[in-house]
């Protein structure tokens, strides 16, 4: 019985909690308020930057810098023209490079961006490190990590209210956040939607670049680097919720022509 009415509570907060996303008109569920997402982040992400080292002045952070600045110009004018520039309320960019060699990047709401060392290697330079960040920022814009922590909460903790899953379940609440916005070292929750949001962010990812003036062709190159390391001895953690396979990179090549639209070096 007492599954049985969580189900029905689940299936309630399906159809009563759903917002558009910003770009594809894809629906999407939304049981946590824009402003309780954009506190959680600024605390973890400050959290973050206590615990890890930040790299400044080199040639490597003033590239993510460079990168950040360019396609954050790129997605206010992109929003702008498609009158959703509200959907940038209450964000203050940072990008910063951390001293990691974990294979990894992130994008938080309100637009604290994060680049590991570990992965420059992989992006071998400033286009290839495009495609990453575009990418990322492109999770942020159409509010993937708010989608896969309402999931959570309604999958892992019974659609129990968030108020209670705060104050009584901090820490797993936490957890679910930090995993959300792929924050550590854990695989991504609930993969079977994991497809329908990465190849948002790849269409995203690759218009926003292009208007950076950053070559989308790039992405390809870029993609098949890390299908080869992910054939190597262990996943990269960039991999464990981002496939990178042979049907992804057909699907980044038949998006490049949107994106090539949008590109002028």
């Amino acid at each position: 019985m007492k599954k049985f009415f969580l189900f029905l509570l689940a299936v309630n907060l399906l159809i009563l909690s759903c917002q558009t996303v910003p770009i594809t008109g894809r629906q999407q569920l939304s049981i946590v308020p824009s402003e309780t997402v954009m506190g959680m982040s600024l605390q973890e992400y400050d959290t973050f930057l206590k615990k890890h080292k930040v790299i400044t002045n080199t040639r490597e952070s003033d590239m993510v810098g460079r990168v950040g600045a360019r396609i954050e110009r790129a997605v206010e004018k992109y929003l702008s023209e498609h009158n959703m520039s509200d959907s940038l309320k209450g964000y203050k960019w940072e990008f910063n490079l951390v001293e990691d060699n974990a294979i990894n990047a992130w994008c938080m709401p309100g637009g604290k961006v994060v680049v590991y060392t570990g992965i420059l290697p992989l992006a071998k330079g400033e286009e290839g490190l495009a495609v990453v960040m575009g990418h990322e920022i492109s999770h942020a814009i159409a509010k993937h990590g708010d989608e896969r922590l309402s999931q959570g909460l309604v999958t892992q903790m019974g659609g129990i209210a968030l108020a209670t899953a705060l104050s009584q379940k901090s820490e797993e609440t936490r957890g679910l956040f930090l995993t959300a916005f792929g924050v550590g070292t854990q695989v991504g929750i609930l993969l079977p939607y994991s497809r329908v949001q990465e190849s948002e962010a790849d269409r995203l990812g690759l218009i926003f670049m292009a208007m950076a003036g950053y070559d989308p062709r790039e992405a390809v190159d870029f993609w098949k680097r890390m299908e080869s390391a992910k054939k190597g001895a262990s996943v990269p953690e960039f991999l464990s919720t981002h496939p990178a396979d042979k049907r992804r990179i057909e699907d980044i090549e038949k998006l490049l022509p949107e994106a090539m639209r949008y590109y002028q070096k």
